[in-house]
């Protein structure tokens, strides 16, 4: 089983929206997957409600979430980190001892929608790119 794990700026946006997205994507099972933050500032938040609504806008189900940094620890449980921006990716220099396995979900960065408040573009962008990893490892 692979195991993915979807990071952003705080958990509450972007990769937790990428983390149900992948899910729905995965009707086997066949993968593992979580999400993450680079800093403290939302832990233990739940989904951001705006970001809830727009998932269920697209029938996307998914569960109460608390969010969390990244650790050390996850770069031995997970097979990819895939981040949304290169803030992200710089981010976890910091944190994780090594970054071979860290990717960007996208070829161009995925704009953070707390700020940009563009949470349907934001949505489109996080599904293709789950869609394009998805049919990738599926090989």
């Amino acid at each position: 089983m692979k195991r993915i794990l979807f990071v952003c700026h705080g958990n509450i946006c972007r990769s937790v929206m990428a983390e149900y997205i992948f899910k729905n994507l995965d009707k086997k099972g066949d993968f593992y997957v979580e999400s993450a933050a680079t800093t403290r500032e939302e832990i233990g938040n739940d989904i951001y409600p705006p970001i809830k609504e727009v998932l269920s806008k697209h029938n996307i189900k998914f569960d109460s979430h608390r969010a969390r940094q990244v650790n050390a620890t996850d770069y031995d449980l997970f097979d990819y980190i895939i981040c949304m921006d290169q803030e992200n990716l710089d981010d976890l220099k910091r944190i994780l001892p090594y970054s071979d396995k860290t990717f960007l979900l996208n070829e161009t960065e995925i704009d953070d929608p707390w700020y940009s408040r563009e949470f349907e573009s934001c949505f489109q962008e996080i599904y293709q790119g789950c869609e394009k990893l998805f049919n990738t490892l599926q090989i």
